[in-house]
């Protein structure tokens, strides 16, 4: 007789709306395989616990307290400095941090994932791509061949990142926004929902529109990415 795995303890950090659709995606993975059992969840601010209750977990307390527990970690916050600093501090009390992959989501060979990345669910990952630590591909999003995504890099729902990308650390692609082959997107910069991008984005910069531009650039009013 084969052994059983027993599940790995995991503990979700950041106990709001995306910290809260990660619960179904550990349970689409637990449904092809159980490998994790969710503990539930640390949290700075004050979640609605409520809701957490009726999805059949709970708060354990802030996010100090995962440096006593013992269990692997991923973070359900989308804000990349946030990412960042957490990343860090777990990583000092030697906490490990899950990879996390739906099994709708269909990702090709050879590719690269790094510690803590997340793929939601009807992701398509082609081949050669990698992704640093934390990384998070939201709903429907796009990766072609042989980009690479630096830690704490945000694709969101139904963006394209296209063959040979290079995405910087912390950038965040919007919702349904497009990048075109062999751009680079510099480090924290953020493309605006529904965005073109044709050419590369400096570091921490904003680009919104089609063709997408810097916010504040001759001839481009200032304001929210356009939606």
């Amino acid at each position: 007789m084969v052994p059983v795995k027993a599940a790995v303890p995991l503990v979700i950090i950041g106990a709001g709306g995306l910290g809260r659709e990660l619960i179904d995606l550990v349970e689409a993975v637990n449904a092809v395989e159980r490998r994790f059992q969710l503990l539930g969840f640390v949290d700075d601010g004050s979640p609605d616990e409520a809701l957490l209750q009726r999805r059949g977990t709970r708060l354990l307390g802030p996010i100090r307290e995962l440096a006593r527990i013992d269990a692997v970690y991923v973070i359900g916050i989308g804000a990349p400095t946030a990412r960042k600093a957490i990343d860090e501090l777990m990583t000092g009390t030697g906490r490990r941090a899950a990879t996390l992959v739906h099994p709708s989501a269909v990702v090709g060979g050879e590719n690269r994932l790094g510690e803590g990345t997340v793929i939601c669910s009807h992701v398509s990952v082609t081949t050669n791509v990698s992704t640093g630590r934390h990384v998070q591909l939201h709903v429907n999003c796009t990766v072609g061949h042989d980009a690479a995504l630096a830690s704490y890099v945000t694709v969101l729902p139904g963006a394209t990142v296209a063959g040979r990308v290079v995405l910087e650390e912390g950038v965040t692609v919007g919702t349904n926004a497009a990048v075109i082959q062999g751009i680079r997107v510099g480090a924290l910069a953020i493309v605006g929902a529904g965005a073109a991008v044709v050419r590369d984005v400096a570091a921490g910069v904003t680009a919104v529109g089609v063709p997408a531009r810097p916010v504040g650039e001759p001839g481009e009013p200032a304001g929210k990415p356009s939606q």
